[in-house]
């Protein structure tokens, strides 16, 4: 695969199709990823290693940014080791 070569405009909505339907998955089974395995190996074939890994982590800052909404700001040291 020519790694660095840009999708085509088909390819990256394949791409965020696959996305979508991954993430509503694990919105509907609150982030249980083994239930949404099928839908991760599709996004996985669909996107680029690099999107994958930044989608990723939007996802996990989303995710954080929602839960400080709902739960308000907590100073890091109340948070506890994680």
């Amino acid at each position: 695969a020519a790694g660095m070569a840009a999708p085509t405009m088909e390819e990256r909505k394949a791409c965020w199709g696959a996305r979508d339907e991954f993430w509503q998955c694990l919105d509907s089974h609150g982030d249980d990823a083994a239930k949404c395995e099928k839908l991760r190996r599709a996004f996985e074939s669909r996107c680029p290693q690099q999107w994958v890994k930044h989608f990723d982590k939007r996802r996990d800052f989303l995710k954080y940014k929602k839960m400080l909404e709902t739960e308000g700001y907590r100073p890091p040291e109340a948070a506890g080791k994680s």
